[in-house]
């Protein structure tokens, strides 16, 4: 029996974009792409400190999509290890694991400070599925941008995020055009490539890096030394 191989990374940009009478087109995507029937989903709010209503309100749409049972990896709340391990074991025990929307920079602190990044990239190489919604998606990404100032961009800095998906992205930043992506991408080596999520839409990541778009087209911008072009 051949070792399992990684799958596509859904990046779903949420945002509120599209109003559905039935099951969401993209999250049937995402569960059809990870070949389980009714998979079991990973739970993961961080982002959103595990909003009971976020929770709520994504469990009921995924079942909708043809998902099993939904489980949420409390991390945020964790106070020690025993609460974290029983997050691992949601964790190792799922077909999909989702990431929440919410702040990015807040859910990549829990991450790290549960320390289960190394558990969610050993599961990635493992062929357990991912993606993410909003911020989430964000999250699966290489990188973000924060300011230790708010009123002062010279204080833009990036910082690391899980990298499953090999690229960075925005999401639900259009009518903005991609305000922080461009100022991310000022930040990043020249001709760096960064993709816009619009409200609705989603972008899959394949293993080897091709991109292909679901629900609507990409903004891909460029840098272009101090000058940020849409391609």
């Amino acid at each position: 029996m051949s070792a399992p191989s990684p799958k596509p990374v859904f990046l779903l940009a949420g945002g509120g974009g599209r109003r559905l009478s039935g099951p969401d087109p993209l999250l049937r995507a995402v569960f059809e792409a990870s070949g389980r029937s009714a998979p079991v989903i990973a739970y993961i709010g961080a982002a959103n400190d595990d909003n009971p209503g976020f929770l709520e309100r994504m469990a009921a749409r995924f079942g909708e999509a043809g998902a099993g049972r939904v489980t949420l990896a409390a991390l945020a709340g964790a106070r020690d290890e025993t609460q974290v391990n029983r997050a691992r074991k949601v964790l190792r025990g799922a077909d999909v694991i989702f990431l929440s929307g919410g702040d990015v920079e807040r859910g990549m602190r829990i991450l790290r400070e549960r320390g289960v990044i190394p558990d969610l990239r050993a599961l990635y190489d493992e062929g357990v599925a991912f993606f993410g919604s909003s911020a989430g998606s964000i999250m699966l990404a290489r990188q973000w941008v924060r300011w230790r100032d708010p009123d002062d961009d010279a204080t833009a800095e990036t910082f690391e995020c899980l990298g499953l998906a090999p690229l960075v992205c925005d999401v639900h930043g259009e009518d903005e055009d991609w305000l922080e992506l461009r100022a991310l991408l000022r930040l990043l080596p020249d001709k760096t490539v960064g993709y816009g999520i619009p409200s609705g839409a989603a972008l899959v990541a394949y293993p080897g890096g091709r991109v292909e778009s679901l629900g609507a087209p990409l903004d891909r911008l460029v840098r272009h030394g101090n000058r940020i072009t849409a391609k």
